[in-house]
């Protein structure tokens, strides 16, 4: 993931759906608006939700996000819940997404 800056994060899980968006997006409103919801209910946030970065090797998409969730299995459950899979089907025609679910590290840093 490109840096945007530096973040410090304690032992959560992240979902990163770096998205590139076809010109028109009507679907915004609704599945904005419906994953708020969503990821309320697993007790996701935001943590990345776009902002500036510069990518300083390989290829990057135009809008990069990163959700928090109390837990690696949190963060599984909440993409394969009826609610976010029905969801992304209003965004799957206006948008392409590679979506990974990552465990966080909470261990010793490298001296």
């Amino acid at each position: 993931m490109p840096p945007a800056q530096t973040i410090s994060w304690s032992g959560g899980r992240w979902w990163k759906p770096p998205t590139r968006r076809r010109p028109q997006r009507p679907f915004r409103p609704s599945y904005v608006a419906a994953n708020a919801a969503i990821f309320k209910k697993f007790g996701g946030r935001f943590v990345v939700r776009g902002g500036r970065f510069t990518t300083v090797e390989g290829q990057s998409r135009t809008r990069n996000v990163v959700i928090e969730f109390p837990d690696y299995e949190t963060a599984i459950a909440c993409y394969n819940s009826p609610e976010y899979q029905a969801n992304i089907k209003v965004r799957q025609p206006h948008s392409l997404a590679d979506l990974i679910i990552i465990e966080g590290y909470d261990g010793p840093q490298p001296s």
